[in-house]
């Protein structure tokens, strides 16, 4: 496995939408091996998409158990989404987020309190997902990516909500 340098904004790629996978083959699987040590050598990392490494593929990892927020709630552990798609959300909260991509800045964000989401495994199985609070938050973020969304654009006031990171934990 191998640590991935991390595409870091204004880096063009980050705009950009990520094709589907055809199929999870050997050389997808090596690559979420990558990717999911490269999220695991992040300071504070609780998820990773495929294009925060240049590969514009629909490949998302969240993981939030460790996390102290994540932690406090029921989650799945370790989620590797292939193809994610949200079939249904629900709620609204104001969250504080950060991204690896973005290192000096985190900004309080509107998202769903609830997704269901439907993904194919590293193994390939489709599985149906509901996920709650925090890690409902990572998911959603992270898919973000897919399309070429970050952050920052669903910051609703610069002025207000968007705040300079004192330290990356």
């Amino acid at each position: 496995m191998a640590v991935l340098p991390i595409r870091v904004f204004p880096d063009p790629v980050l705009k950009e939408k990520a094709a589907a996978v055809e199929g999870v083959t050997a050389e997808v699987a090596a690559f979420i091996d990558d990717l999911l040590e490269t999220m695991r050598c992040s300071p504070g990392g609780v998820g990773i998409a495929a294009p925060q490494v240049g590969m514009l593929r629909r490949i998302v990892i969240v993981d939030v158990s460790a996390h102290r927020r994540g932690s406090q709630e029921q989650n799945h552990g370790l989620l590797i989404l292939v193809n994610p798609e949200i079939l249904a959300m629900g709620g609204k909260q104001i969250v504080r987020e950060g991204c690896m991509s973005i290192p000096d800045y985190t900004a309080n964000v509107q998202r769903a309190q609830w997704v269901l989401v439907d993904a194919l495994g590293r193994d390939g199985e489709r599985k149906i997902i509901e996920s709650l609070g925090f890690e409902a938050v990572a998911i959603q973020h992270e898919m973000d990516h897919l399309d070429g969304v970050l952050f920052l654009d669903r910051v609703v006031s610069v002025k207000t909500d968007l705040f300079r990171r004192k330290k990356y934990r």
